[in-house]
């Protein structure tokens, strides 16, 4: 695999954008990437699109080669920069691909701009309801309903936090190449070049405390999650929605799939047997003729 070319755009909140850009056509994909990670590990995907479809998929804020001027809060600040982003390229349409976090930033896009996201694949996607971070005990066991109060305690979080800061700082290959060959390319790994490509991306996040904290209270229910009340938004994501997971996904569970689908309006679900979290790697053609059938023909 040969490196991709980016190219920038500056938002209107003075923030550079990276993003990949292939292909021509009527039709739009837009590629969300998850947490640690960057528009590169669609490579499986993008080389698998047709060229007569656009796709742009984008380094959010803080992650790859985006600039991280601004520290935020919430996904809604990560999807007012995607729409920004599409704002400037003058795209009409889109059919959102959202990996793990881009799935929630994907959610909040379509509550946001109903007219504008005509179609979501939720790939391995973090549920509406967030990703909670609680206390760990002296075993580092999490302590269930007791949460962070702000930022900084976050950054403490020995088990789920600190560590991945922790490295970053260090730029320690070793760490990110063993926790992903653990949790997330748990059933298959990309070949040594690849990994290590993708590892030199996972190293340029600047804003790890930032989208946890940011993951913790993203709740688009009515209930609260413990970081917060809700804001009940996720009754205006009414656009088709394909859910993808894989059993084997050590990092979003069964149940928060399930949750999402509860939830939407108009959503089905797909499992892989023996997928994991990337599951996009584990079952490449599979996957891409899903999506392309689920955008294209769906």
């Amino acid at each position: 695999m040969e490196k991709y070319v980016k190219k920038y755009v500056t938002l209107t909140n003075g923030e550079s954008y990276a993003y990949i850009d292939q292909g021509k056509g009527k039709q739009t994909f837009l590629l969300l990437h998850g947490n640690m990670s960057s528009s590169v590990f669609f490579y499986e995907l993008l080389s698998r699109i047709p060229t007569n479809i656009r796709v742009l998929a984008p380094d959010m804020r803080g992650f790859g080669d985006s600039s991280y001027h601004n520290r935020f809060d919430s996904l809604d600040e990560l999807a007012d920069d995607v729409l920004n982003f599409l704002e400037h390229l003058n795209v009409k349409e889109v059919y959102v691909l959202g990996w793990s976090t881009g799935a929630g930033v994907a959610y909040k896009m379509a509550a946001k701009k109903p007219e504008l996201v005509k179609k979501i694949v939720s790939l391995s996607g973090a549920s509406y309801r967030g990703y909670p971070i609680f206390k760990k005990d002296e075993k580092y066991q999490p302590i269930v309903g007791q949460i962070y109060t702000s930022k900084d305690e976050l950054a403490t979080d020995p088990v789920q936090v600190l560590p991945a800061l922790l490295a970053t700082s260090k730029q320690d290959r070793g760490f990110f190449d063993y926790i992903y060959t653990l949790t997330i390319y748990n059933v298959k790994k990309p070949e040594p070049k690849i990994m290590s490509y993708l590892v030199d991306e996972i190293l340029k996040q600047r804003n790890l405390v930032d989208v946890d904290w940011s993951l913790a209270n993203l709740n688009m229910s009515n209930a609260s999650n413990l970081y917060n009340t809700g804001t009940n938004d996720i009754q205006y994501v009414t656009c088709p929605v394909l859910l993808l997971w894989g059993d084997k996904d050590f990092v979003v569970f069964e149940y928060m799939v399930n949750e999402t689908l509860l939830a939407l309006k108009n959503a089905t679900k797909k499992v892989y047997p023996g997928g994991s979290h990337a599951i996009i790697s584990d079952f490449p053609d599979e996957v891409a003729k899903d999506v392309l059938t689920f955008f294209v023909e769906g």
